[in-house]
């Protein structure tokens, strides 16, 4: 029995799903794997109940209704991993933007005292590639807003790629998280900030995508400007409420 849990959100990820788990499986350290899936069109969660058949009791599969959003399939496997006896539960994307053998970096930083460790892109300099000059200053004018508005010492607070203690989420109203975007990365962040979890950064490089589309929009964007404004200021009015409260493990709606 493994405590350490990578939840995987998928959507139409056919081309990356078995690479991904078979390099988590591979390395040193034992992981399980929960995928959540929204209701893939192009036949991910039926490859992934393939592969459960050979990963038997270390992967795992929550499929969804439909497309709802990255924030609430985390939300859902969150709620998954608290009923059971997890004690690390890592974030991470499907497409290998995020190097699975880092996943041993983010476990150690939480072994060393870290509450929550972020896979960070931008601790020291920029470390990406594959990026187009424009998704670069996006991405980092947008850590550089969210660094100001709220206060966190936080160089890649967008980050995707992390590792939770479990008391982290226990703490957090996982109930009251409204950000369905990549804003979502944003207010778990300032949800644990502001509730005294020490939170450190890792440096990693990020490489995106080669196969698959990636999921960015507009509307995301749109969320990610408006919504820290509104996050930050919902903190300021109410901040005990915002910062915690009842994080009920409700049962879970799969199909």
């Amino acid at each position: 029995m493994s405590n350490c849990l990578v939840i995987i959100p998928t959507y139409n990820e056919i081309e990356n799903i078995e690479a991904i788990i078979r390099t988590v499986f591979d390395l040193k350290k034992p992981f399980h794997i929960l995928i959540v899936d929204d209701n893939s069109p192009d036949g991910t969660a039926e490859n992934v109940r393939e592969l459960q058949e050979e990963f038997a009791d270390q992967l795992f599969l929550e499929v969804r209704q439909g497309k709802a959003g990255l924030g609430t399939a985390y939300i859902h496997g969150f709620k998954w991993a608290l009923q059971k006896e997890y004690e690390h539960i890592f974030e991470m994307d499907a497409d290998f933007s995020h190097k699975p053998s880092d996943l041993l970096r983010l476990h150690r930083a939480c072994l060393n005292g870290a509450d929550l460790a972020i896979g960070s892109r931008y601790k020291k300099g920029v470390n990406v590639v594959n990026w187009p000059l424009s998704r670069i200053i996006l991405s980092y004018g947008a850590s550089f807003y969210v660094r100001f508005l709220t206060g966190m010492p936080i160089n890649d607070p967008t980050s995707g790629f992390v590792c939770y203690q479990r008391q982290v989420l226990e703490g957090i109203n996982l109930d009251a998280v409204r950000f369905i975007g990549y804003a979502f990365q944003i207010e778990m962040k300032y949800r644990a900030y502001l509730s005294k979890f020490e939170l450190k950064e890792i440096s990693i490089i990020f490489t995106d995508r080669i196969n698959g589309k990636s999921k960015m929009n507009r509307a995301i964007i749109i969320e990610g400007i408006t919504g820290v404004i509104k996050m930050r200021l919902k903190s300021l009015f109410n901040r005990k409420k915002f910062q915690n409260g009842p994080n009920p493990t409700k049962k879970l709606s799969t199909r």
